[in-house]
């Protein structure tokens, strides 16, 4: 089985993040999407939360997955037998970063390579913390997340 592993904070899932799961869907047997804790962010949504966002979001998706990811993403994939991590490119300056995480991974773990897929052109410019500003300020989100995370972020909002 070809197993690929999308990480991500995804605080909140966006509809770029939709996409390159779908894309990714197309190339494995299974999509693990591995939903990160960072210690160093403050998130929008508790861990526990963006899981069951991305579960509601994703539904029954065949061949899709939402795990917590806590440590190492080689390590993770390795433990899920993994071939590749997927990561969405937005733009050239989400390269350098990108590529110098691919070169440590492969250099952690040479099994597991990096595979980048571009969103389509609509989601480009989109972003979790462009959504989360958005918000905020009071904008309108309903065409760049799905409903029930413009709900959720309403809800956290009125808190």
């Amino acid at each position: 089985m070809r197993r690929a592993i999308y990480p991500g904070s995804f605080d909140p899932v966006t509809n770029g993040h939709l996409d390159v799961i779908e894309r990714a869907r197309k190339l494995f047997d299974e999509v693990i999407v591995a939903v990160a804790h960072n210690d160093q962010k403050q998130p929008f949504f508790p861990l526990e939360q963006r899981l069951e966002l991305l579960r509601a979001t994703i539904g029954g998706a065949d061949h899709v997955r939402v795990e917590p990811l806590d440590g190492l993403l080689v390590e993770f994939a390795v433990q899920q037998n993994a071939i590749a991590v997927v990561r969405g490119l937005r733009a050239v300056s989400d390269f350098e970063f990108e590529f110098q995480m691919a070169l440590m991974n492969r250099k952690l773990e040479s099994s597991v390579e990096t595979i980048f897929l571009m969103p389509k052109e609509e989601y480009t410019y989109l972003s979790s913390r462009i959504v989360k500003e958005i918000a905020r300020l009071g904008g309108d989100i309903a065409s760049f997340v799905p409903p029930h995370v413009v709900e959720a972020i309403a809800r956290r909002q009125k808190r």
